[in-house]
């Protein structure tokens, strides 16, 4: 039951944060210009990973993954798994 109690949790953080407008208010002001130029690309803001070093941000088009730093550095080959 438990397991069950998490996995919904989980599934509900997973879709609050598809919302692509509450994304864009959570990225650092250097992240939102990076993303602002991987868009034009037809890269698509996906999600927002934390960690130890800030927030990530992930964009894909189609099966491509980039990252972008909290400092607007920009990863166009990071060596992340994205799950489906």
């Amino acid at each position: 039951m438990q397991a069950l109690v998490e996995r919904e949790i989980l599934l509900e953080r997973r879709q609050a944060q598809s919302e692509p407008e509450s994304l864009w208010d959570k990225l650092s002001l250097a992240q939102k210009f990076a993303a602002s130029s991987l868009t034009q690309f037809g890269y698509d803001l996906a999600y927002i990973r934390s960690s130890q070093q800030g927030n990530v941000a992930i964009l894909l088009r189609d099966d491509i993954v980039a990252t972008i730093a909290d400092d607007g550095e920009i990863d166009t080959s990071p060596t992340i798994k994205v799950r489906n």
